[in-house]
């Protein structure tokens, strides 16, 4: 039988460490006030919490305005 790694392609970031890594943040504690408040996309998987690279990208195009062509 055939193992499927479901995280192929999802390029996740696991861990509070690793997104405060990914925002640029100064320390891990910015990164759990921005999840514990829900101001970023990623959910809480047992202890840990996870998003992906693409929501992320995502949520910060989102906030910059579309200039009209």
């Amino acid at each position: 039988m055939n193992s499927i790694n479901i995280n192929v392609g999802l390029d996740l970031v696991w861990g509070a460490a690793a997104i405060a890594r990914e925002l640029g943040l100064k320390n891990e504690r910015q990164a759990f006030y921005i999840l514990e408040k829900g101001l970023l996309p990623a959910k809480k998987v047992g202890a840990q919490w996870v998003t992906s690279r693409h929501a992320i990208r995502t949520y910060f195009a989102d906030l910059v305005p579309v200039e009209a062509a």
